[in-house]
């Protein structure tokens, strides 16, 4: 059960096809480990005068080269430092995927952006998408930022599990959680839901039954016309002047 979960869960890919040099963006390709020894690959690109910095947790396909234009929009309209990671098995990170293994990578992620100097004087944010949505409220619950943003988040995997297999009574067999909707009545920081009122993957119903269950300050931002992986496309400017009022509300 535990290999069909993975299958299921982990969509990533090995090949890193793109990185912010070719879009323009000066960057350092990072390498650190995760507290049971397993080596990660992460980008960190820096903005000038950044008063926020994002420690990124992606979605569950695909790899850190796939958020290339989204950094690169990210970096000139707002203006932030981002440290985005691959978790393990993903691009060229080691490892095998599991939940426990994405909340240590997390982690690792963490310690190494913490003893960067760059990021001094500026306000730490978690941004998670999708399943990074799940990693980054386990984080939160572990280590409080000054800001957390989870995007088209999910309240859990065995809700996931009932919406895509109806007629399969999967849920009690289930050995993965990424269980949101349990986690965040505990996180006490600001937050900021986004979620497209057309994602045909996570429905928009999860992102509100997460504001819901979250502790003010809280925002739920809809995204109007957005689908699961083009928020930032679909809201354009709106969309990050909505992530530039958040972070300045910190």
């Amino acid at each position: 059960m535990l290999g069909l979960e993975r299958y299921f869960i982990f969509m990533g890919s090995k090949e890193v096809h793109t990185t912010p040099r070719h879009a323009g963006l000066a960057y350092e390709d990072v390498w650190f480990q995760a507290s049971d020894g397993v080596r990660l690959n992460g980008w960190f690109i820096p903005a000038p005068n950044a008063r926020a910095t994002f420690l990124w947790c992606h979605g569950n396909a695909g790899t850190i080269a796939d958020r290339v234009d989204n950094i690169q929009r990210l970096h000139h309209l707002i203006g932030v430092n981002v440290f985005i990671f691959d978790y393990r098995g993903y691009g060229q990170s080691d490892g095998t995927p599991s939940e426990a293994g994405l909340y240590r990578d997390a982690e690792a992620a963490r310690t190494w952006l913490l003893a960067r100097p760059e990021i001094a004087g500026t306000r730490l944010v978690y941004f998670g998408r999708s399943l990074g949505s799940a990693v980054a409220v386990e984080l939160a619950r572990r280590h409080p930022p000054d800001g957390l943003i989870i995007e088209t988040p999910f309240t859990s995997i065995a809700d996931m599990a009932r919406l895509m297999f109806p007629w399969v009574p999967v849920g009690p067999l289930l050995r993965m959680r990424f269980d949101s909707l349990k986690k965040i009545p505990s996180i006490h920081v600001p937050l900021l839901i986004v979620h497209g009122d057309r994602d045909s993957l996570v429905p928009h119903t999860m992102g509100q039954r997460l504001f819901e269950a979250a502790n003010p300050p809280k925002r739920l931002y809809t995204v109007p016309g957005a689908d699961h992986n083009d928020t930032y496309l679909v809201g354009g400017t709106a969309y990050f002047a909505e992530l530039q009022r958040f972070l300045e509300s910190l």
